[in-house]
């Protein structure tokens, strides 16, 4: 049902913004009125997507999961399962490439979906190498509370120099 409405959202928006395009048209040279259309395109993806978001992710049920990682010496990491309520809704297995931008900075969006109100758990377990080389698997939980706004949380992976070991903990955003 909501792919049918988006479906018809496009082609009334696609009609709308052409209508007054085409009485313009005569007017330019042909390399204007591609650059033209084009730039109706990206401005019509744009809010088509911005569009697909709400209606599919509606702010009173919208979870969104992140990662972010600030290790090296302790922990290298190789895989995430995330669950919510004890179902696994994603794994991630990480590439060479992926795990060098965690460790520039990069924060990854690891779910992003629709949770009811209420009590909930999240749990995420990471696979990895830990000191000395050796197999790594460490898991945390996280119980929160659902209302009516977006929930942001973020799974955190962090070296203690205290311990000599990665700490891993999940703060709400």
């Amino acid at each position: 049902m909501q792919h049918k409405v988006v479906t018809w959202l496009v082609v009334l928006l696609l009609f709308s913004s052409l209508k007054g395009y085409g009485q313009s048209v005569k007017e330019q040279p042909l390399a204007q009125q591609i650059e033209g259309l084009k730039k109706q395109i990206i401005a019509l993806n744009r809010d088509l997507f911005i569009l697909e978001e709400d209606l599919l992710f509606p702010s009173s049920t919208q979870l969104a999961v992140y990662l972010s990682v600030d290790v090296g010496t302790y922990f290298a990491l190789d895989s995430v399962e995330l669950k919510i309520n004890d179902k696994t809704v994603t794994h991630y297995l990480y590439t060479e490439q992926q795990i060098s931008a965690l460790h520039r900075g990069g924060v990854q969006k690891l779910y992003i979906g629709n949770l009811a109100q209420g009590q909930h758990e999240i749990s995420a377990i990471f696979h990895g190498m830990g000191p000395q080389q050796r197999p790594y698997k460490r898991a945390l939980a996280l119980h929160f509370d659902k209302d009516d706004e977006a929930k942001a949380l973020e799974l955190q992976i962090r070296d203690s120099r205290v311990k000599l070991q990665p700490k891993f903990e999940a703060v709400e955003l």
